[in-house]
């Protein structure tokens, strides 16, 4: 019994000693914040999108509204007044930046967190590729030279994706006034130059005139070469309108007997292809001359875009029989083709010349296309089919281009051989007329009234035109 009463009594000391102890005080809680707290107010966004956290701390549990549906919102746990919050971006497919305001609430507190983000980089157009067409490897000439095959190939390589700049240089053929003036106005010299053989009866003028013209002087066209600029010549072939005229012409000097237009020449072409004839011993006289030119620039190792009987169709028979401007054209086609073949035969048989690239100029007359065939010499006698344009804008010439590309069915090059306004060698690029060069027959503002200096400067920095400063040497 003493036993059971001892045990009792030590429990309850126990008891009371446990009860008795002062208990451990509770930390307080933290109190409620009075303001509204963001970690960020706004977030770069870059275009491919991502996520960011947004903490915030508030006094009640915050919301987050105004979210487009380009960003979501990934809530988080609010715990002692703090909540972190997810910000999912999606990328922005759209080639302008965008931007977004969200708005977090808490009771009457609010605040705003801005996303701003970048654009898509909207992609370069590619350059287009070449016509899919077999343009001709090589020069017609089985024998033409080197330099006129390193020349030709170089215009292959550029076609459809540069255009050259060029500019008929002078009356005469012996200066480069226009070269130089297109350099005063721009800073840069045109990639060709044009000549002409159109006073051939004059040259060489004798020593006692004050005017002066002498095909045997190449200083031109060599300078133009030696800058890696390419050379074209043409040929306004004046013809005598009689014997007489002829016989005045040899023995006076007297020339005004002489013309290449229809109307103030009687001069024949279908006899001129007769043995046996005055006009046939005179064509044959004058292509002897001019060979004996073009052999200077030859021997001086310069290749020759060569254009002769340009524009030889004229407005074919839309308005009656006699369309032809030029007397090379009054015979009509065959009569025309047959002086093509004759003077390939004697430049490149007769006189050795391999440094030409013949270039056909295609009168792409609106109205006469089922003609235009008709006058074409073949594939086998043209190296590059040209088109003279005329208009009153520099857009696109996209009819003219596909008529040129037609003619050859796409196994020639083709060319503004010679134009008054320029089209615009970007617009064509974009429709699609893959022109070699462009040239310009003058530099009159007052004639050709889009051909301004603005032009001109936009044309020469242009990164689709090609100008002598960046013309590789094709020597």
């Amino acid at each position: 019994m003493k036993r059971a009463l001892s045990i009792l009594a030590t429990a309850l000391a126990a008891l009371c000693i446990w009860s008795c102890e002062t208990p451990e005080p509770q930390p307080e809680p933290d109190p409620a914040p009075a303001s509204l707290t963001l970690s960020a107010d706004s977030f770069d966004v870059p275009v491919d999108g991502g996520q960011f956290s947004l903490n915030v701390t508030a006094p009640v549990r915050p919301a987050i509204s105004g979210n487009p549906a380009w960003v979501s919102v990934v809530d988080g746990t609010f715990d002692k007044y703090r909540i972190s919050y997810t910000l999912r971006v999606s990328a922005n497919p759209d080639y302008t930046p965008r931007s977004a305001t969200l708005t977090v609430t808490a009771g009457s507190l609010s605040k705003t967190v801005k996303l701003s983000q970048a654009a898509a980089e909207k992609p370069v157009d590619p350059e287009p590729e070449p016509p899919q067409t077999a343009i001709a490897e090589k020069l017609t000439n089985p024998k033409a030279s080197a330099a006129a095959q390193k020349v030709y190939d170089y215009l292959r390589q550029q076609y459809g994706k540069l255009q050259l700049s060029g500019v008929q240089a002078g009356g005469t053929a012996n200066n480069n006034d226009n070269v130089n003036a297109v350099f005063a106005m721009t800073g840069k010299h045109p990639a060709v130059a044009g000549y002409d053989y159109i006073f051939l009866q004059y040259s060489p003028t004798p020593a006692s005139w004050s005017w002066k013209v002498d095909y045997g002087d190449i200083s031109a066209a060599k300078e133009q070469w030696s800058k890696n600029g390419l050379v074209s010549f043409m040929w306004h072939w004046n013809v005598p309108t009689s014997k007489e005229a002829w016989d005045k012409g040899v023995n006076e000097a007297n020339f005004d007997g002489y013309n290449f237009y229809c109307d103030k020449t009687g001069f024949d072409i279908r006899r001129a292809l007769i043995a046996g004839n005055w006009e046939h011993d005179f064509l044959l006289k004058d292509i002897e001359k001019v060979a004996g030119y073009l052999k200077l620039l030859q021997q001086a190792g310069i290749p020759v875009l060569w254009r002769p009987l340009h524009e030889a169709a004229g407005n074919y028979t839309l308005y009656g029989p006699g369309g032809a401007w030029f007397w090379w054209g009054r015979g009509g086609a065959d009569p025309c083709k047959q002086l093509w073949k004759l003077l390939r035969d004697k430049l490149e048989g007769e006189y050795g010349l391999d440094n030409l690239i013949w270039v056909w100029t295609l009168d792409a007359t609106a109205g006469a296309e089922n003609q235009y065939a008709d006058w074409y010499p073949g594939n086998d006698l043209v190296d590059i089919v040209g088109v003279d344009i005329y208009v009153e804008n520099t857009s696109a010439q996209t009819r003219q281009y596909k008529a040129a590309l037609a003619l050859s069915g796409g196994k020639k090059l083709t060319t503004v051989s010679e134009c008054g306004n320029i089209p615009d060698p970007e617009k064509s690029f974009a429709a699609g007329d893959s022109w070699s060069w462009f040239l310009a027959w003058s530099l009159d503002q007052k004639e050709y009234k889009y051909n301004t200096e603005a032009y001109w400067k936009q044309l020469m920095g242009s990164s689709r035109v090609l100008t002598r400063e960046t013309m590789p040497s094709l020597k």
